[in-house]
């Protein structure tokens, strides 16, 4: 007689499916909400400066997906803080409060990591994690932005003084740039902070790629470069917009401020940092350790 052979379904892979189900409807609508806002502008200020989380999310997605194999094979182990994680993202998402709601997201990956797998799992998937806990909408720009004034100032003196060395008659008080009877504001969203978290993060997911996240001394200076490219191009865009308000040029005010003109000159700094990295990883080697001879 003959019999036929039915193919079983692994209940591991199951009970993943199964999770990764449940996430899907209950985080779609949100990441949905989230890209719509980030590409047509339609989110609050504060939380396009997580627009990032664009190029990141998916990111962490490839990661997972290339982790998958390590994953299966790390033994199923319970840490009680996973279950705490757990609650409290549970908490958080039933709460209403959309804050809490955005945050509820990276708290339960992390704790279903730790409830699966243990500190092994968490260990494993530390860096996609990172990136989604740092794509994820908050309130920290608003925390941060009344502390900008000093980086405010500095901008608009630094724009100044350039346009003045171009001939231009540039006064400046304070956060204000007084040009052809016209006044620019370097208002706290205009401080670069939104290119300096974009650029950060950027940094972060470079460093992950070539492996030089590994060295301390590599994070360091690109770290360090980043920062002094964000700020520097952050000027250079200050100073092309007070000279483009200054002399009546609206229209590439607006490309620059509002438009995709922005986005390009954003694009075009971020592009920056591959040389720069490569630099770095060219001209910081990792001292190697010397090879023992054997004894005889």
């Amino acid at each position: 007689m003959h019999q036929r052979s039915y193919r079983t379904t692994n209940p591991t892979e199951l009970f993943n499916l199964a999770i990764i189900g449940v996430l899907v409807l209950l985080y779609a609508p949100i990441l949905l909400h989230w890209v719509d806002g980030w590409v047509n502008k339609s989110i609050s200020t504060e939380h396009e400066y997580f627009s990032h989380g664009l190029i990141g999310l998916p990111f962490a997605g490839y990661l997972v997906w290339q982790n998958r194999k390590l994953w299966y094979r790390l033994r199923s182990k319970n840490h009680p803080l996973g279950a705490v994680l757990l609650l409290i993202g549970g908490f958080f998402y039933i709460s209403g409060v959309s804050e809490y709601v955005n945050l509820s997201l990276p708290f339960i990956l992390a704790g279903l990591c730790l409830w699966l797998k243990g500190r092994a799992g968490l260990k494993l998937q530390w860096f996609p994690l990172l990136l989604v806990l740092l794509a994820t909408p908050n309130s920290v720009p608003y925390l941060i932005a009344p502390f900008t004034v000093p980086l405010q100032a500095f901008i608009a003196g630094t724009a100044g003084f350039i346009l003045n060395q171009l001939g231009m008659n540039v006064n400046v008080d304070g956060i204000y740039i007084f040009v052809n009877k016209q006044v620019v504001e370097v208002a706290p969203y205009c401080a670069g902070l939104k290119m300096l978290f974009t650029t950060l993060y950027v940094c972060l997911m470079l460093l992950h790629w070539t492996g030089a996240i590994s060295s301390r001394r590599k994070i360091s200076w690109f770290l360090g470069s980043a920062i002094v490219i964000s700020v520097g191009a952050n000027i250079i865009r200050n100073t092309l917009l007070t000279y483009f308000h200054g002399t009546g040029n609206e229209g590439l005010f607006k490309w620059l401020h509002d438009s995709w003109g922005g986005d390009i000159y954003s694009a075009l700094m971020l592009l920056s940092l591959i040389p720069v990295l490569n630099w770095i990883d060219n001209h910081f080697l990792e001292p190697t350790q010397p090879t023992k001879e054997p004894i005889t």
